[in-house]
């Protein structure tokens, strides 16, 4: 038996990645994924610019996770600069963080994962043969949207937040409208969950390590530890005990490694890690999707995406009570204390998982050096584990159905492949 699966880009992911599986004679000689942009060299960008423009620079990094590429590249700053964030910062962070959690993790949900399962090639036919899948997303991406703009002056791209706190505050009239949305919003997100309950996942099985941020009093999105479903827990400041990035001659996205050969970040690991610390709406939904932690099957974290979309959906209630209670007031940015050879550390979980930034700031306030570490360059390595393990579970099928199953686990990893490359090894 002679296969070979040669594709060319994966269609529904941001950004390009190969597919590449070679048998010969029943057995695997090859399988891999290769991770094939151009590299983006931000951290070179962040050299001598002012640590106030960081978070403005690398938000470009990505359209979809730009609030959470300012929200982290901010509490490096901070890290390195001693601010003490005021409770309503605080607040105000998680809710934004919240809408755009929501905001990728329906998109990738409904328009890049549902098509598989509906049997359409996207998102396009879809609206045809399942308007009313299409519509409920576009609405719930609306909200999410518009929660964003409310709170950091736009959808893409936050302007209102800075290193310190805020230059644009939500009126409580905004606010009070965002919550009446959210709570009539039940209705889309329970929808959601019962589309997703009723499919039919691929069945496969991998175990790996799980990584993933933690707080024994919340669902950890921004700030914690590090923990790893093997056991251990490090201080954030401690990452590259964790990552200890390596390059491979297919990939121009640097590969991860901590304890096993390779680890999983993002939806399904936070579920993995976190599960106790979800809201007792987003554990119910989880009951529906038949979901209890440990999930060892990757194609899960779609399905793990829509347990946190019941959760984000109900924490941002929360806060938005918590705001509305307080009073939301203007508020000048906390003070920075710039020093010598300061370092600063900051950690959140994006949609597609565990972002690190870690900034060198001179006294004179610009940054000497610069290290961001992408969820999707950490999923690479556990990806191509993953796909490894499945071909030869499904070698008796066509050709085009190996291509479907390995393209849906791609898709399941939600992977953002151009922010991943960020250096390239030269010869």
């Amino acid at each position: 038996m002679n296969k070979r699966i040669d594709i060319h880009h994966v269609t529904r992911v941001e950004g390009h990645g190969n597919i590449v599986v070679e048998v010969k004679d029943g057995k695997m000689t090859e399988c891999r994924f290769d991770v094939v942009e151009a590299p983006r060299f931000f951290e070179a960008m962040l050299r001598g610019r002012p640590y106030l423009e960081a978070s403005h620079i690398t938000s470009r990094i990505c359209g979809i996770c730009a609030t959470g590429h300012a929200t982290t590249s901010l509490r490096a700053s901070e890290a390195a600069l001693d601010v003490e964030l005021s409770e309503q910062t605080k607040l105000l962070r998680k809710l934004v963080f919240h809408g755009e959690i929501l905001d990728s993790h329906i998109l990738h949900a409904y328009m890049l994962v549902a098509p598989d399962f509906l049997g359409v090639g996207s998102v396009i036919p879809l609206a045809t043969s399942h308007r009313d899948v299409v519509l409920r997303a576009l609405r719930m991406k609306k909200l999410s949207g518009d929660l964003c703009a409310a709170i950091s002056g736009r959808h893409t791209h936050p302007i209102a937040m800075t290193v310190g706190g805020f230059t644009h505050f939500p009126t409580a009239a905004e606010l009070t409208a965002l919550r009446q949305r959210l709570i009539d919003s039940r209705a889309d997100v329970d929808a959601t969950v019962e589309l997703f309950a009723s499919l039919s996942w691929p069945k496969f099985e991998r175990d790996t390590e799980y990584i993933s941020l933690y707080k024994p009093d919340e669902y950890a999105f921004i700030d914690g530890e590090i923990k790893s479903s093997d056991g251990a827990t490090i201080p954030a400041d401690r990452y590259t005990e964790v990552t200890n990035e390596y390059l491979v001659q297919h990939s121009s996205a640097k590969l991860t490694r901590h304890k096993r050969g390779s680890y999983m970040v993002g939806a399904l690991a936070r579920f993995n890690n976190n599960y106790e610390q979800l809201h007792p709406r987003a554990k119910a939904a989880a009951q529906k999707l038949g979901m209890q932690p440990k999930i060892t099957n990757p194609y899960y974290n779609t399905a793990a995406q829509v347990v946190e979309i019941v959760h984000c959906t109900e924490d941002a209630i929360r806060l938005i009570d918590e705001l509305l209670s307080r009073g939301v007031k203007p508020e000048e940015p906390a003070p920075a204390r710039p020093k010598k050879d300061a370092r600063g550390v900051g950690v959140c979980e994006v949609p597609r998982g565990l972002l690190i930034h870690c900034y060198e700031i001179q006294e004179d306030g610009s940054l000497s050096g610069a290290d961001c570490i992408i969820p999707t360059n950490q999923n690479v390595a556990n990806l191509e584990a993953d796909m490894r393990s499945l071909v030869p579970q499904i070698l008796d099928k066509p050709v085009e159905a190996m291509q479907l199953d390995l393209e849906m686990l791609v898709r399941a990893y939600d992977p953002c492949i151009s922010c991943s490359v960020h250096v390239l090894k030269l010869d």
